[in-house]
């Protein structure tokens, strides 16, 4: 009584799932009040071993991922694991995120950081490390990521999505644009460069999907919606960043850096903030659009930064009809083109020398090429989204009148050397 009363209690969970077998058999198997003879031992006996015959046939039915130690989250379609390719019983939304999934996420890279920070008050020196996402750029081993995933990191390592691990330098960084290009030395078989899109063409409700290494955890997909566009957020050099986009896709820490792609499969953004209040995701992140990404990520693999073009205007000062040119730079395209600053006048006395500036009598900007100008970042923005040696027509408020002069543009590079 006792053995079958164990072997019995043994089997029995298994079948609880059913509803009420337990019900309907425990009591009489449990049954102690009546004598056991030999017929209704044997019977007891027959029944206990249908009983765990059963048991089995349900345990490897309704158990099979536990019997073998796999996730419980396993798919319940059979066959789906086994074979990638039949996408048949798959609706046409989980065709096109499987097909995003297994065309984009060879292009995916992890990213841990190594750094050294000193304490201020006892001079001591301390390990710092953290980690990140990108994405392959060229068959080069050209990496790009967020500019703030790398930030002060002595040491860089890469993991492509075989495994294979790489020690990455740092080959540039645009840190008003938070972008930064990394390259490790790889064979060029496990490089999977991703296709670029174009961000421009982007509204809101267009599906997108989000791919990292949140939480550590390499190789994840999200999806979600464009919730807008046209957004800015500061950068870590306190200048605004222009024309980012909205998202709900999920994205946590470890997110940055990685990819944000369409449903072709095409590189639409990167993902570099989330709008929260404990740091996780609440459903509003922000990705920099890929035109901007396209246009600096060249010029810091050719050039280690990016060469901005200069309109030569030194310093401005808001107002509410425009920005004030308050200063220029000597023999600069703006001087040279005719834009008048502030009047200054320098008065030396015994007690050292006295500037007066006469407001009145600067230009005030307050359009270039159509575009409104109403802050210094508006101006630093639409004069960087052309190249050195373009002209762009700047409409001025010049004693109440307003004037059109055309300025052409010129590097950085040359306007140093104007300077000496």
């Amino acid at each position: 009584m006792h053995r079958l009363g164990v072997n019995c209690s043994w089997a029995i969970p298994s079948l609880c799932c059913l509803g009420s077998v337990e019900s309907c058999i425990v009591p009489e198997m449990l049954d102690k009040s009546e004598p056991w003879g030999a017929c209704s031992a044997m019977m007891n006996r027959f029944m206990l071993l249908i009983l765990f015959n059963i048991s089995a046939v349900f345990q490897g039915s309704f158990s099979r991922s536990q019997d073998f130690g796999t996730s419980q989250f396993a798919p319940a379609v059979t066959g789906f694991v086994d074979n990638v390719d039949d996408l048949s019983d798959l609706t046409p939304e989980e065709r096109i995120s499987v097909a995003v999934y297994e065309n984009c996420h060879l292009s995916v890279v992890h990213i841990e950081t190594r750094g050294v920070d000193q304490e201020s008050f006892f001079g001591r020196l301390s390990v710092t490390e953290g980690s990140g996402s990108g994405w392959v750029w060229d068959e080069s081993g050209h990496i790009v990521s967020n500019y703030h995933v790398i930030k002060d990191a002595k040491q860089l390592l890469v993991t492509l999505h075989d495994g294979e691990q790489y020690d990455a330098t740092l080959i540039g960084q645009d840190i008003p644009n938070d972008i930064a290009v990394i390259k490790i030395t790889a064979p060029r078989t496990p490089l999977a460069p991703v296709a670029v899109g174009r961000s421009e063409k982007l509204r809101v409700g267009q599906r997108v999907f989000a791919l990292g290494s949140p939480l550590g955890l390499e190789q994840t997909m999200t999806s979600g919606i464009v919730s807008s566009v046209n957004r800015t957020i500061p950068s870590l050099s306190r200048r605004m960043m222009r024309s980012i986009i909205q998202i709900d896709a999920a994205l946590n820490r470890g997110n940055s850096g990685g990819p944000l792609m369409n449903s072709r499969g095409e590189l639409i953004g990167m993902n570099t903030a989330i709008a929260s209040r404990i740091g996780e995701n609440s459903g509003i992140g922000f990705a920099i659009p890929s035109a901007t990404i396209a246009r600096i990520v060249p010029q810091i693999i050719s050039f280690g930064k990016v060469r901005r073009p200069s309109i030569g205007i030194e310093s401005v000062a808001e107002t509410a009809k425009g920005l004030l040119v308050v200063s220029l730079d000597q023999r600069g395209p703006a001087e040279i083109a005719g834009v008048r600053p502030v009047a200054m006048t320098r008065t030396r006395t015994m007690l050292g020398e006295i500037i007066r500036r006469d407001l009145s009598t600067g230009d005030i900007i307050t359009e270039i090429d159509g575009v409104k100008i109403e802050t210094a970042d508006d101006l630093l923005a639409t004069v960087e989204r052309r190249n050195a040696g373009e002209s762009v027509m700047v409409t001025l408020l010049r004693q109440n009148q307003l004037v059109r002069i055309t300025i052409r543009l010129v590097s950085e590079e040359m306007l140093e050397k104007s300077r000496s």
